[in-house]
């Protein structure tokens, strides 16, 4: 099942929006890291419709 994801950087404020795959539970986008090389400190919200 596919699902639009909204990724938010809470060290610089970027943020991205992403499609993953909803597996076991987790959602599955590939971002790795944001720009700023922060790789842990994120809030993530997934969009509805």
């Amino acid at each position: 099942m596919r699902v639009k994801v909204t990724i938010r950087c809470n060290r610089c404020g970027e943020k991205f929006v992403l499609r993953g795959r909803r597996e076991r539970g987790r959602i599955d986008t590939g971002f790795k890291q944001c720009l700023c090389s922060n790789k842990d400190d994120f809030e993530i919200e997934e969009e509805q419709g």
